[in-house]
Protein backbone atom coordinates (compact mmCIF):
# COMPACT_ATOMS: atom_id res chain seq x y z
CA UNK A 1 0.00 0.00 0.00
CA UNK A 2 3.18 2.45 0.77
CA UNK A 3 3.91 2.23 -2.48
CA UNK A 4 0.18 2.18 -4.25
CA UNK A 5 -0.17 5.75 -2.49
CA UNK A 6 3.10 7.06 -3.37
CA UNK A 7 2.23 6.25 -7.03
CA UNK A 8 -1.27 7.95 -6.02
CA UNK A 9 0.59 10.54 -4.66
CA UNK A 10 2.16 11.84 -8.51
CA UNK A 11 -1.72 12.34 -9.85
CA UNK A 12 -1.90 15.51 -7.70
CA UNK A 13 -0.94 17.70 -10.81
CA UNK A 14 -3.44 16.01 -13.06
CA UNK A 15 -6.59 16.39 -10.17
CA UNK A 16 -8.87 18.13 -12.40
CA UNK A 17 -8.71 15.67 -15.03
CA UNK A 18 -9.47 12.55 -12.28
CA UNK A 19 -11.95 14.61 -11.46
CA UNK A 20 -13.72 14.35 -14.84
CA UNK A 21 -13.24 10.49 -14.78
CA UNK A 22 -14.39 10.20 -11.62
CA UNK A 23 -17.42 12.46 -12.95
CA UNK A 24 -17.54 9.93 -16.63
CA UNK A 25 -17.27 6.55 -13.83
CA UNK A 26 -19.86 7.76 -11.81
CA UNK A 27 -22.05 8.36 -14.92
CA UNK A 28 -21.38 4.95 -16.03
CA UNK A 29 -21.92 2.76 -13.23
CA UNK A 30 -25.28 4.71 -12.45
CA UNK A 31 -26.48 3.62 -15.52
CA UNK A 32 -25.10 0.64 -15.34
CA UNK A 33 -26.98 0.20 -12.13
CA UNK A 34 -30.10 1.69 -14.22
CA UNK A 35 -29.76 -1.17 -16.85
CA UNK A 36 -30.30 -3.57 -13.41
CA UNK A 37 -33.43 -1.75 -12.08
CA UNK A 38 -34.67 -1.86 -15.73
CA UNK A 39 -34.94 -5.31 -15.22
CA UNK A 40 -38.22 -5.42 -12.80
CA UNK A 41 -40.64 -3.23 -14.75
CA UNK A 42 -39.54 -4.15 -18.13
CA UNK A 43 -40.56 -8.04 -16.69
CA UNK A 44 -43.57 -7.12 -14.72
CA UNK A 45 -44.95 -4.07 -16.89
CA UNK A 46 -44.13 -5.95 -20.20
CA UNK A 47 -44.36 -10.00 -20.06
CA UNK A 48 -46.65 -10.14 -16.86
CA UNK A 49 -48.89 -7.62 -17.11
CA UNK A 50 -48.87 -6.76 -20.57
CA UNK A 51 -48.82 -3.05 -20.30
CA UNK A 52 -49.23 -1.37 -23.48
CA UNK A 53 -47.45 2.58 -22.83
CA UNK A 54 -44.34 0.45 -21.37
CA UNK A 55 -43.59 -1.59 -24.20
CA UNK A 56 -43.05 1.71 -25.81
CA UNK A 57 -41.59 4.04 -23.14
CA UNK A 58 -38.83 1.08 -21.98
CA UNK A 59 -37.10 0.14 -25.29
CA UNK A 60 -36.63 3.92 -25.51
CA UNK A 61 -35.26 4.29 -21.80
CA UNK A 62 -33.07 1.58 -22.66
CA UNK A 63 -31.66 3.18 -25.66
CA UNK A 64 -31.10 6.05 -23.87
CA UNK A 65 -29.57 4.86 -21.02
CA UNK A 66 -27.09 3.27 -23.75
CA UNK A 67 -26.07 6.10 -25.49
CA UNK A 68 -25.41 7.92 -22.16
CA UNK A 69 -23.20 5.43 -21.15
CA UNK A 70 -21.32 5.39 -24.11
CA UNK A 71 -20.76 9.20 -23.84
CA UNK A 72 -19.46 8.41 -19.95
CA UNK A 73 -17.61 5.17 -21.08
CA UNK A 74 -14.97 7.42 -23.74
CA UNK A 75 -15.02 10.59 -21.72
CA UNK A 76 -13.44 8.30 -18.64
CA UNK A 77 -11.68 5.84 -20.98
CA UNK A 78 -10.06 8.85 -22.68
CA UNK A 79 -9.13 10.70 -19.43
CA UNK A 80 -7.21 7.90 -17.53
CA UNK A 81 -5.17 6.56 -20.16
CA UNK A 82 -4.21 10.37 -20.58
CA UNK A 83 -3.54 11.26 -16.82
CA UNK A 84 -1.85 7.64 -16.53
CA UNK A 85 0.90 7.96 -19.90
CA UNK A 86 1.35 11.45 -18.51
CA UNK A 87 2.55 10.46 -15.22
CA UNK A 88 3.99 7.08 -15.98
CA UNK A 89 6.21 9.90 -18.08
CA UNK A 90 6.90 12.16 -15.21
CA UNK A 91 8.11 9.17 -13.60
CA UNK A 92 10.90 7.62 -16.21
CA UNK A 93 11.91 11.53 -16.55
CA UNK A 94 12.34 11.95 -13.17
CA UNK A 95 14.14 8.42 -12.77
CA UNK A 96 16.79 9.19 -15.83
CA UNK A 97 17.57 13.20 -14.11
CA UNK A 98 17.81 11.12 -10.76
CA UNK A 99 20.11 8.43 -12.11
CA UNK A 100 22.39 11.14 -14.16
CA UNK A 101 22.66 13.04 -10.46
CA UNK A 102 24.13 9.98 -8.24
CA UNK A 103 27.54 9.68 -7.53
CA UNK A 104 29.69 8.23 -9.32
CA UNK A 105 30.29 5.18 -7.05
CA UNK A 106 26.86 4.04 -8.16
CA UNK A 107 27.05 4.15 -11.63
CA UNK A 108 30.51 2.37 -10.82
CA UNK A 109 28.49 -0.76 -8.72
CA UNK A 110 25.83 -0.86 -11.34
CA UNK A 111 25.87 -2.29 -15.10
CA UNK A 112 24.70 0.48 -17.33
CA UNK A 113 22.65 -2.50 -18.60
CA UNK A 114 20.73 -2.46 -15.27
CA UNK A 115 19.66 1.03 -15.41
CA UNK A 116 18.65 0.62 -19.03
CA UNK A 117 15.84 -1.75 -17.68
CA UNK A 118 15.06 0.02 -14.54
CA UNK A 119 14.43 3.22 -17.13
CA UNK A 120 13.40 1.47 -19.76
CA UNK A 121 11.37 -2.23 -18.62
CA UNK A 122 10.44 -1.21 -15.12
CA UNK A 123 8.55 2.16 -16.22
CA UNK A 124 6.99 -0.23 -18.60
CA UNK A 125 5.13 -2.00 -16.91
CA UNK A 126 3.80 1.01 -14.84
CA UNK A 127 3.20 1.81 -18.25
CA UNK A 128 1.12 -1.00 -19.17
CA UNK A 129 -1.07 -1.30 -16.23
CA UNK A 130 -1.40 2.19 -14.42
CA UNK A 131 -3.66 3.59 -17.07
CA UNK A 132 -6.13 0.15 -17.32
CA UNK A 133 -5.66 0.25 -13.40
CA UNK A 134 -6.85 3.65 -13.08
CA UNK A 135 -10.03 3.13 -15.16
CA UNK A 136 -10.81 -0.38 -12.97
CA UNK A 137 -10.11 1.00 -9.73
CA UNK A 138 -12.87 4.38 -10.60
CA UNK A 139 -15.25 2.42 -12.98
CA UNK A 140 -15.45 -1.15 -11.90
CA UNK A 141 -15.27 -0.04 -8.05
CA UNK A 142 -18.35 2.33 -8.41
CA UNK A 143 -19.85 -0.06 -11.02
CA UNK A 144 -19.89 -2.80 -7.84
CA UNK A 145 -21.14 -0.47 -5.41
CA UNK A 146 -23.63 1.18 -7.87
CA UNK A 147 -24.76 -2.74 -8.12
CA UNK A 148 -25.28 -3.42 -4.36
CA UNK A 149 -26.94 -0.82 -3.67
CA UNK A 150 -29.99 -2.34 -6.52
CA UNK A 151 -29.15 -5.46 -4.60
CA UNK A 152 -30.28 -4.47 -1.10
CA UNK A 153 -33.07 -2.13 -2.72
CA UNK A 154 -34.60 -5.17 -3.89
CA UNK A 155 -33.98 -7.54 -0.94
CA UNK A 156 -31.23 -6.70 1.32
CA UNK A 157 -31.70 -10.49 3.30
CA UNK A 158 -30.55 -11.86 0.10
CA UNK A 159 -27.86 -8.94 -0.19
CA UNK A 160 -26.13 -10.31 2.97
CA UNK A 161 -25.38 -13.60 1.30
CA UNK A 162 -23.16 -11.25 -1.20
CA UNK A 163 -21.59 -9.71 1.26
CA UNK A 164 -20.45 -13.16 3.22
CA UNK A 165 -19.10 -14.26 -0.40
CA UNK A 166 -16.52 -10.77 -0.74
CA UNK A 167 -14.23 -11.73 2.05
CA UNK A 168 -13.46 -15.25 0.59
CA UNK A 169 -12.95 -13.33 -2.81
CA UNK A 170 -10.83 -10.79 -1.18
CA UNK A 171 -8.53 -13.24 0.69
CA UNK A 172 -7.71 -15.04 -2.83
CA UNK A 173 -7.08 -11.79 -4.64
CA UNK A 174 -4.86 -10.29 -1.92
CA UNK A 175 -2.83 -14.41 -1.61
CA UNK A 176 -2.43 -14.46 -5.40
CA UNK A 177 -1.69 -10.90 -5.39
CA UNK A 178 1.29 -11.31 -3.19
CA UNK A 179 2.76 -13.89 -5.26
CA UNK A 180 2.79 -12.35 -8.51
CA UNK A 181 4.61 -9.19 -7.17
CA UNK A 182 7.20 -11.65 -6.28
CA UNK A 183 7.52 -13.59 -9.20
CA UNK A 184 7.31 -9.85 -11.39
CA UNK A 185 10.22 -8.25 -9.28
CA UNK A 186 12.10 -11.67 -10.29
CA UNK A 187 11.28 -11.18 -13.69
CA UNK A 188 12.25 -7.53 -13.77
CA UNK A 189 15.74 -8.56 -12.30
CA UNK A 190 15.98 -11.13 -14.73
CA UNK A 191 15.65 -8.34 -17.49
CA UNK A 192 18.00 -6.08 -15.82
CA UNK A 193 20.91 -9.16 -16.15
CA UNK A 194 19.43 -9.69 -19.54
CA UNK A 195 19.96 -6.14 -20.70
CA UNK A 196 23.53 -5.98 -18.93
CA UNK A 197 24.49 -9.16 -21.28
CA UNK A 198 23.24 -8.04 -24.19
CA UNK A 199 25.22 -4.57 -23.59
CA UNK A 200 28.26 -6.25 -23.65
CA UNK A 201 27.94 -8.81 -26.55
CA UNK A 202 26.75 -5.94 -28.69
CA UNK A 203 29.19 -3.27 -27.42
CA UNK A 204 32.42 -5.77 -27.80
CA UNK A 205 30.91 -7.91 -30.69
CA UNK A 206 34.55 -7.35 -32.73
CA UNK A 207 36.22 -9.17 -29.74
CA UNK A 208 33.85 -11.79 -29.96
CA UNK A 209 34.07 -12.84 -32.90
CA UNK A 210 37.60 -12.30 -33.49
CA UNK A 211 37.95 -14.70 -30.35
CA UNK A 212 35.22 -17.26 -31.56
CA UNK A 213 32.83 -16.57 -28.30
CA UNK A 214 29.98 -16.79 -29.78
CA UNK A 215 28.56 -19.61 -28.23
CA UNK A 216 29.67 -18.38 -25.45
CA UNK A 217 27.37 -15.41 -25.15
CA UNK A 218 24.76 -17.21 -26.58
CA UNK A 219 25.12 -19.58 -23.18
CA UNK A 220 25.43 -16.18 -21.00
CA UNK A 221 21.92 -14.60 -22.55
CA UNK A 222 20.41 -18.37 -22.48
CA UNK A 223 20.74 -18.33 -18.61
CA UNK A 224 19.25 -14.68 -18.21
CA UNK A 225 16.59 -15.44 -20.14
CA UNK A 226 15.42 -18.99 -18.93
CA UNK A 227 15.22 -16.76 -15.90
CA UNK A 228 13.18 -14.21 -17.14
CA UNK A 229 11.04 -17.06 -19.05
CA UNK A 230 10.65 -19.60 -15.81
CA UNK A 231 9.66 -16.28 -13.64
CA UNK A 232 6.63 -15.56 -16.10
CA UNK A 233 5.68 -18.45 -16.74
CA UNK A 234 5.17 -18.98 -12.74
CA UNK A 235 3.71 -16.03 -12.71
CA UNK A 236 1.45 -16.66 -15.03
CA UNK A 237 0.13 -19.96 -13.45
CA UNK A 238 -0.86 -18.21 -10.58
CA UNK A 239 -2.83 -15.49 -12.04
CA UNK A 240 -4.62 -17.84 -13.64
CA UNK A 241 -5.80 -19.52 -10.77
CA UNK A 242 -7.46 -16.29 -9.54
CA UNK A 243 -10.19 -16.37 -11.93
CA UNK A 244 -11.46 -20.13 -11.55
CA UNK A 245 -11.17 -19.56 -7.74
CA UNK A 246 -13.02 -16.84 -7.30
CA UNK A 247 -15.65 -17.97 -10.37
CA UNK A 248 -16.39 -20.79 -8.01
CA UNK A 249 -16.95 -18.76 -5.05
CA UNK A 250 -19.47 -16.48 -7.17
CA UNK A 251 -21.30 -19.70 -8.34
CA UNK A 252 -21.75 -20.97 -4.89
CA UNK A 253 -23.25 -17.36 -3.48
CA UNK A 254 -25.55 -17.44 -6.45
CA UNK A 255 -26.52 -20.98 -6.42
CA UNK A 256 -27.99 -20.53 -3.18
CA UNK A 257 -29.42 -17.09 -3.91
CA UNK A 258 -31.52 -18.88 -6.51
CA UNK A 259 -32.49 -21.66 -3.93
CA UNK A 260 -33.44 -19.41 -1.35
CA UNK A 261 -34.88 -16.45 -3.48
CA UNK A 262 -36.83 -19.03 -5.98
CA UNK A 263 -38.25 -19.85 -2.37
CA UNK A 264 -39.51 -16.86 -1.94
CA UNK A 265 -41.40 -16.22 -5.57
CA UNK A 266 -42.86 -19.50 -5.38
CA UNK A 267 -44.18 -18.31 -2.09
CA UNK A 268 -45.11 -15.05 -3.02
CA UNK A 269 -43.01 -13.40 -0.95
CA UNK A 270 -41.25 -11.61 -3.51
CA UNK A 271 -41.94 -10.49 -7.27
CA UNK A 272 -40.42 -12.26 -10.40
CA UNK A 273 -39.61 -9.20 -11.77
CA UNK A 274 -37.90 -7.84 -8.05
CA UNK A 275 -36.34 -11.65 -8.27
CA UNK A 276 -34.66 -11.35 -11.85
CA UNK A 277 -33.85 -7.46 -11.29
CA UNK A 278 -31.66 -8.30 -7.89
CA UNK A 279 -30.49 -11.16 -9.69
CA UNK A 280 -29.23 -9.29 -12.78
CA UNK A 281 -27.61 -6.51 -10.70
CA UNK A 282 -25.84 -9.54 -8.88
CA UNK A 283 -24.23 -10.89 -11.90
CA UNK A 284 -23.55 -7.34 -13.42
CA UNK A 285 -21.75 -6.57 -9.65
CA UNK A 286 -19.74 -9.64 -9.87
CA UNK A 287 -18.81 -8.59 -13.42
CA UNK A 288 -16.63 -6.04 -12.37
CA UNK A 289 -14.87 -7.85 -9.43
CA UNK A 290 -14.18 -10.45 -11.90
CA UNK A 291 -12.23 -7.23 -14.23
CA UNK A 292 -10.31 -6.39 -11.23
CA UNK A 293 -9.11 -9.95 -10.58
CA UNK A 294 -7.95 -10.18 -14.44
CA UNK A 295 -6.40 -6.99 -14.01
CA UNK A 296 -4.52 -8.01 -10.56
CA UNK A 297 -1.64 -9.54 -12.30
CA UNK A 298 -0.96 -5.78 -14.02
CA UNK A 299 -1.62 -4.30 -11.10
CA UNK A 300 1.26 -6.41 -9.35
CA UNK A 301 3.37 -6.04 -12.14
CA UNK A 302 3.17 -2.28 -11.42
CA UNK A 303 3.60 -2.51 -8.09
CA UNK A 304 6.96 -4.52 -8.65
CA UNK A 305 8.04 -1.99 -11.08
CA UNK A 306 7.24 0.68 -9.03
CA UNK A 307 9.07 -0.85 -6.04
CA UNK A 308 12.10 -0.83 -8.01
CA UNK A 309 11.97 2.42 -9.48
CA UNK A 310 11.34 4.20 -5.74
CA UNK A 311 14.62 2.04 -4.49
CA UNK A 312 16.69 4.23 -7.00
CA UNK A 313 14.73 7.23 -6.42
CA UNK A 314 15.44 7.02 -2.76
CA UNK A 315 18.51 7.30 -3.15
CA UNK A 316 20.70 10.41 -2.64
CA UNK A 317 21.76 12.59 -5.29
CA UNK A 318 25.17 14.48 -6.41
CA UNK A 319 22.94 17.67 -5.12
CA UNK A 320 21.11 16.30 -1.79
CA UNK A 321 24.37 15.81 -0.30
CA UNK A 322 25.99 18.79 -1.44
CA UNK A 323 26.91 20.53 1.54
CA UNK A 324 28.51 23.77 -0.84
CA UNK A 325 26.40 26.76 -1.14
CA UNK A 326 28.95 29.13 -2.40
CA UNK A 327 30.01 29.97 -5.89
CA UNK A 328 33.35 29.09 -6.33
CA UNK A 329 35.45 32.20 -8.84
CA UNK A 330 37.96 30.80 -11.24
CA UNK A 331 40.92 29.77 -9.66
CA UNK A 332 43.88 32.40 -8.74
CA UNK A 333 46.49 31.20 -7.08
CA UNK A 334 46.66 27.20 -6.24
CA UNK A 335 45.69 23.53 -6.60
CA UNK A 336 45.99 22.06 -2.65
CA UNK A 337 46.00 18.52 -1.69
CA UNK A 338 45.94 18.48 2.14
CA UNK A 339 46.33 15.00 3.90
CA UNK A 340 44.12 13.74 1.31
CA UNK A 341 43.04 9.85 1.72
CA UNK A 342 40.82 8.01 0.22
CA UNK A 343 39.70 4.06 0.09
CA UNK A 344 36.81 2.35 -2.47
CA UNK A 345 34.07 0.54 -0.64
CA UNK A 346 34.24 -2.47 -0.24
CA UNK A 347 38.51 -2.65 -1.01
CA UNK A 348 40.79 -3.76 2.21
CA UNK A 349 43.35 -1.04 1.43
CA UNK A 350 43.39 3.11 0.85
CA UNK A 351 43.96 3.76 -2.78
CA UNK A 352 46.02 6.76 -0.96
CA UNK A 353 47.53 7.91 1.90
CA UNK A 354 48.01 11.14 2.94
CA UNK A 355 48.58 13.35 0.01
CA UNK A 356 49.92 16.44 0.75
CA UNK A 357 50.81 18.59 -2.55
CA UNK A 358 50.28 21.77 -4.22
CA UNK A 359 49.37 23.27 -8.23
CA UNK A 360 50.05 26.78 -8.82
CA UNK A 361 47.96 28.73 -11.39
CA UNK A 362 48.99 27.66 -14.52
CA UNK A 363 51.41 24.70 -14.17
CA UNK A 364 51.41 21.69 -15.71
CA UNK A 365 51.84 18.86 -13.93
CA UNK A 366 52.39 15.44 -14.86
CA UNK A 367 51.01 11.66 -12.21
CA UNK A 368 52.98 8.94 -13.09
CA UNK A 369 53.29 5.43 -11.82
CA UNK A 370 52.86 1.86 -12.56
CA UNK A 371 48.90 0.86 -12.62
CA UNK A 372 47.32 1.16 -9.26
CA UNK A 373 49.18 3.66 -7.57
CA UNK A 374 46.44 6.35 -7.32
CA UNK A 375 47.00 8.50 -10.19
CA UNK A 376 43.47 8.55 -11.27
CA UNK A 377 42.13 8.42 -8.18
CA UNK A 378 44.05 11.71 -7.01
CA UNK A 379 42.81 13.65 -9.77
CA UNK A 380 39.06 12.66 -9.51
CA UNK A 381 38.91 13.74 -6.87
CA UNK A 382 39.21 17.27 -7.97
CA UNK A 383 35.65 17.45 -10.08
CA UNK A 384 34.40 16.03 -6.75
CA UNK A 385 33.63 12.39 -8.43
CA UNK A 386 34.60 10.63 -4.77
CA UNK A 387 34.69 12.52 -1.66
CA UNK A 388 38.15 11.85 0.35
CA UNK A 389 37.81 9.72 3.80
CA UNK A 390 40.15 12.38 5.05
CA UNK A 391 41.57 15.70 4.55
CA UNK A 392 40.71 18.02 2.00
CA UNK A 393 41.00 19.37 -1.55
CA UNK A 394 41.13 23.21 -1.45
CA UNK A 395 41.02 25.98 -4.57
CA UNK A 396 42.88 29.22 -3.61
CA UNK A 397 42.54 28.04 -0.22
CA UNK A 398 38.57 27.00 -0.15
CA UNK A 399 37.57 23.45 0.66
CA UNK A 400 36.18 22.72 -2.66
CA UNK A 401 33.09 20.38 -0.47
CA UNK A 402 32.06 24.03 0.79
CA UNK A 403 31.43 25.36 -2.58
CA UNK A 404 28.80 25.08 -5.32
CA UNK A 405 29.35 21.38 -7.18
CA UNK A 406 28.01 23.10 -10.49
CA UNK A 407 30.25 25.93 -10.26
CA UNK A 408 33.96 24.01 -9.54
CA UNK A 409 32.77 21.70 -12.29
CA UNK A 410 32.20 24.64 -15.02
CA UNK A 411 35.71 25.16 -14.19
CA UNK A 412 37.10 21.88 -15.18
CA UNK A 413 37.50 20.19 -18.89
CA UNK A 414 38.21 16.50 -19.97
CA UNK A 415 40.34 14.61 -22.39
CA UNK A 416 40.09 11.20 -21.83
CA UNK A 417 41.62 8.07 -23.09
CA UNK A 418 38.37 6.61 -23.51
CA UNK A 419 36.67 8.96 -25.70
CA UNK A 420 33.30 9.71 -25.13
CA UNK A 421 31.26 11.11 -28.14
CA UNK A 422 27.49 11.16 -28.93
CA UNK A 423 24.73 10.02 -31.41
CA UNK A 424 25.06 13.22 -32.88
CA UNK A 425 26.36 15.91 -35.06
CA UNK A 426 30.38 16.88 -34.59
CA UNK A 427 28.72 20.38 -34.02
CA UNK A 428 26.30 19.13 -30.97
CA UNK A 429 29.51 16.93 -29.84
CA UNK A 430 32.05 20.19 -29.78
CA UNK A 431 29.20 22.32 -28.12
CA UNK A 432 28.28 19.76 -25.50
CA UNK A 433 30.00 21.98 -22.72
CA UNK A 434 28.52 25.20 -24.51
CA UNK A 435 25.50 24.84 -25.72
CA UNK A 436 25.14 28.51 -26.25
CA UNK A 437 28.20 28.60 -28.29
CA UNK A 438 27.92 29.88 -31.97
CA UNK A 439 28.64 28.27 -35.19
CA UNK A 440 31.70 30.70 -35.51
CA UNK A 441 33.30 29.58 -31.52
CA UNK A 442 32.73 26.42 -32.79
CA UNK A 443 34.99 26.26 -36.12
CA UNK A 444 37.60 28.04 -34.06
CA UNK A 445 37.85 25.62 -31.50
CA UNK A 446 38.17 22.78 -33.77
CA UNK A 447 40.39 24.61 -35.62
CA UNK A 448 42.38 24.84 -32.23
CA UNK A 449 42.17 20.80 -32.17
CA UNK A 450 43.25 20.42 -35.41
CA UNK A 451 40.21 18.97 -36.39
CA UNK A 452 38.96 21.23 -38.92
CA UNK A 453 41.03 20.11 -41.63
CA UNK A 454 38.94 16.77 -41.93
CA UNK A 455 35.27 17.93 -40.84
CA UNK A 456 35.55 20.38 -43.75
CA UNK A 457 35.91 17.40 -45.89
CA UNK A 458 32.80 15.31 -44.57
CA UNK A 459 29.69 15.74 -47.24
CA UNK A 460 27.73 17.48 -44.32
CA UNK A 461 30.43 19.17 -42.39
CA UNK A 462 29.22 19.89 -38.74
CA UNK A 463 26.02 18.37 -39.50
CA UNK A 464 27.58 15.04 -39.94
CA UNK A 465 26.28 12.09 -37.40
CA UNK A 466 29.59 10.41 -36.08
CA UNK A 467 27.45 7.13 -35.06
CA UNK A 468 27.36 5.55 -31.42
CA UNK A 469 30.77 6.57 -29.42
CA UNK A 470 31.89 8.04 -32.54
CA UNK A 471 32.65 5.02 -34.26
CA UNK A 472 32.04 6.55 -38.10
CA UNK A 473 35.56 8.35 -36.69
CA UNK A 474 39.13 6.95 -36.32
CA UNK A 475 40.82 7.25 -33.15
CA UNK A 476 42.66 10.31 -33.52
CA UNK A 477 39.86 12.34 -34.74
CA UNK A 478 37.50 11.27 -32.26
CA UNK A 479 39.95 12.49 -30.01
CA UNK A 480 40.37 15.65 -31.95
CA UNK A 481 36.67 16.56 -31.00
CA UNK A 482 37.00 15.62 -27.39
CA UNK A 483 39.82 17.98 -27.37
CA UNK A 484 37.74 20.58 -29.37
CA UNK A 485 34.96 20.43 -26.81
CA UNK A 486 37.24 20.84 -23.83
CA UNK A 487 38.42 24.57 -25.91
CA UNK A 488 35.33 25.80 -26.39
CA UNK A 489 34.44 25.23 -22.68
CA UNK A 490 37.45 27.64 -21.83
CA UNK A 491 38.12 26.21 -18.48
CA UNK A 492 40.73 27.14 -16.20
CA UNK A 493 41.52 23.79 -15.05
CA UNK A 494 42.18 20.95 -17.37
CA UNK A 495 42.73 17.49 -16.62
CA UNK A 496 44.13 15.12 -19.48
CA UNK A 497 43.62 11.24 -18.97
CA UNK A 498 46.65 9.24 -21.43
CA UNK A 499 44.90 11.18 -24.16
CA UNK A 500 47.25 10.43 -26.56
CA UNK A 501 48.28 6.69 -25.95
CA UNK A 502 45.95 4.64 -28.15
CA UNK A 503 46.93 6.63 -31.09
CA UNK A 504 49.13 5.89 -34.26
CA UNK A 505 52.07 7.71 -34.48
CA UNK A 506 50.69 10.47 -36.68
CA UNK A 507 47.09 11.10 -35.33
CA UNK A 508 49.44 11.39 -32.24
CA UNK A 509 51.23 14.48 -33.31
CA UNK A 510 48.21 15.96 -34.28
CA UNK A 511 46.61 15.38 -31.38
CA UNK A 512 49.64 16.84 -29.55
CA UNK A 513 49.70 19.91 -31.09
CA UNK A 514 46.26 20.28 -30.13
CA UNK A 515 46.84 19.40 -26.57
CA UNK A 516 49.52 22.40 -27.03
CA UNK A 517 46.81 24.83 -27.65
CA UNK A 518 44.62 23.27 -25.60
CA UNK A 519 46.81 23.59 -22.29
CA UNK A 520 48.27 27.35 -22.81
CA UNK A 521 47.40 29.65 -19.85
CA UNK A 522 46.00 26.71 -17.76
CA UNK A 523 46.21 24.60 -14.57
CA UNK A 524 46.81 21.20 -16.47
CA UNK A 525 47.00 17.64 -14.59
CA UNK A 526 48.00 15.01 -16.51
CA UNK A 527 47.94 11.09 -15.95
CA UNK A 528 50.35 9.75 -17.79
CA UNK A 529 51.64 6.06 -18.80
CA UNK A 530 54.29 6.98 -21.63
CA UNK A 531 56.40 8.98 -20.18
CA UNK A 532 57.43 10.82 -23.36
CA UNK A 533 54.23 12.30 -22.97
CA UNK A 534 55.21 14.63 -20.11
CA UNK A 535 59.05 15.34 -20.29
CA UNK A 536 57.99 18.96 -20.74
CA UNK A 537 55.98 19.15 -17.98
CA UNK A 538 56.82 21.53 -15.34
CA UNK A 539 56.49 19.06 -12.77
CA UNK A 540 56.68 15.13 -12.12
CA UNK A 541 54.35 13.40 -9.31
CA UNK A 542 55.85 10.06 -9.08
CA UNK A 543 52.82 8.08 -7.32
CA UNK A 544 53.60 4.04 -5.31
CA UNK A 545 50.65 2.59 -3.99
CA UNK A 546 48.86 5.60 -2.97
CA UNK A 547 51.49 7.77 -1.77
CA UNK A 548 53.70 10.14 -3.53
CA UNK A 549 57.26 8.92 -3.54
CA UNK A 550 58.67 11.67 -5.54
CA UNK A 551 58.18 15.26 -6.91
CA UNK A 552 60.49 17.10 -9.87
CA UNK A 553 61.11 17.97 -13.31
CA UNK A 554 62.44 15.04 -15.74
CA UNK A 555 65.58 16.05 -15.33
CA UNK A 556 66.39 16.19 -11.98
CA UNK A 557 64.31 13.12 -11.42
CA UNK A 558 66.51 11.09 -13.49
CA UNK A 559 69.40 12.40 -11.34
CA UNK A 560 67.41 10.81 -8.18
CA UNK A 561 67.65 7.74 -9.54
CA UNK A 562 64.50 7.11 -7.75
CA UNK A 563 61.53 5.47 -8.54
CA UNK A 564 60.76 7.58 -11.72
CA UNK A 565 64.38 6.58 -13.28
CA UNK A 566 63.43 2.57 -13.05
CA UNK A 567 60.24 3.25 -14.75
CA UNK A 568 62.25 5.42 -17.44
CA UNK A 569 64.89 3.10 -17.91
CA UNK A 570 62.06 0.11 -18.32
CA UNK A 571 60.32 2.26 -20.81
CA UNK A 572 62.70 3.43 -22.90
CA UNK A 573 66.17 1.17 -22.22
CA UNK A 574 64.77 -2.02 -21.53
CA UNK A 575 62.22 -2.26 -24.31
CA UNK A 576 64.84 -2.27 -27.12
CA UNK A 577 63.37 -4.24 -29.81
CA UNK A 578 65.77 -7.30 -30.83
CA UNK A 579 66.42 -8.01 -33.87
CA UNK A 580 64.29 -9.94 -36.49
CA UNK A 581 65.75 -13.48 -36.79
CA UNK A 582 67.43 -13.70 -40.20
CA UNK A 583 67.61 -17.27 -42.38
CA UNK A 584 70.95 -18.60 -44.00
Amino acid sequence: MKTFWRIVSYLKEYRLRLLGAFVCSGGVAGLSAVYAWLVQPVLDGIFIERNQDMLFILPLAVLGVAILKASFAYGQGYLMSYVGHWLVSDIRQQLFIHIVRLPIRFHDANASGRLMARVISDVNEMANAIPSVLKDIFQQGLTFVAMLSVVFYQNWKLATIVLVVLPFSSFVLVRVGRRIRKLSKRGQESIGKMASVLKEAFSGIKIVKAYGQEEKEAQRFSLTNQAFRTAKVKSSQTSAMASPLLEVIGVCGVAFIIWYGGGLVIAGEMKPGEFFSFLAAMFMAYAPLRKMSGANESVQRALAGAQRVFQVLDLESELAKDEGKNTLPPMAKNLEFSGVSFRYEGAEEPALHEINFTINVGEVVAFVGASGSGKTTLVSLVPRFYRPMAGSVKIDGVDIRLVDRSSLRRQIGIVSQETVLFDDTIRNNIAYGRLDASEEAVIEASRAAFAWEFIERLPQGLDTLVGENGLRLSGGQRQRLAIARAILRDPPILILDEATSALDSESEKLVQKALANLVKARTTLIIAHRLSTVQHADRIVVMNRGRIEEIGTHATLLQQGGLYTRLYQTQFLLTQPEPLPTTS
